[in-house]
């Protein structure tokens, strides 16, 4: 199986990506993932319905994921023999709009699962003097993030990046006494401390 990053938004596949899906005979994907590559799709498409069932897919399939698959994407599912083709990430492209350098930065994921073990890195993280991508739960986002930063004494710009490559694109930024507050519960929380 090869699994294609579509990137997080249109026009941000790689060639790579594009050739994958080019010369595949079935690609598998989430609706959002298969509307991102439908320009390059030219074999029977078919939408995910079951996660758990991934590994269960035939060897020469191609599944989309979105943005990079290893980037809190499909990625986790690759098995040895299967093969990743990295896509444009969120976290890229709040970097490039925000001019912050990837370089200092921890990335964390509390998306779809139990918030407390995200919480617990992003502290760690800040202590640690790294800014920080989010990618947030709606009981853990820009809000509790600001209360975090408050209670550490830590100043910091924060920026909530939603609809990254569409047209309604939105970066608000903000700090921890006055946090950007998201329109979308899809987004991404990029925390750049201030030195």
């Amino acid at each position: 199986m090869i699994v294609v990053g579509v990137g997080v938004g249109p026009g941000m596949l790689t060639e790579e990506g594009i050739k994958a899906i080019r010369k595949a005979s079935v690609i598998y994907g989430a609706k959002r993932a298969l509307e991102l590559a439908k320009d390059y799709i030219t074999c029977e498409a078919k939408t995910i319905k079951d996660y758990k069932s991934f590994h269960l897919l035939p060897a020469d399939a191609v599944v989309l994921s979105t943005g990079d698959p290893m980037f809190s994407g499909l990625g986790k599912f690759a098995g040895e023999n299967d093969f990743v083709i990295p896509g444009i990430s969120s976290m890229q492209v709040a970097c490039s709009r925000t001019r912050v350098n990837l370089t200092n930065l921890c990335a964390i994921t509390a998306h779809g699962r139990d918030f407390e073990p995200a919480k617990a890195e992003l502290i760690r993280e800040l202590k640690n003097g790294r800014n920080i991508f989010l990618l947030p739960e709606e009981t853990f986002g820009s809000p509790e993030v600001a209360e975090i930063l408050k209670e550490l004494g830590m100043e910091a710009e924060l920026y909530i990046c939603e609809n990254l490559g569409y047209p309604e694109e939105r970066i608000a930024k903000g700090t921890p006494e006055n946090p950007p507050i998201p329109k979308t519960t899809l987004y991404g929380l990029l925390v750049v401390q201030k030195r």
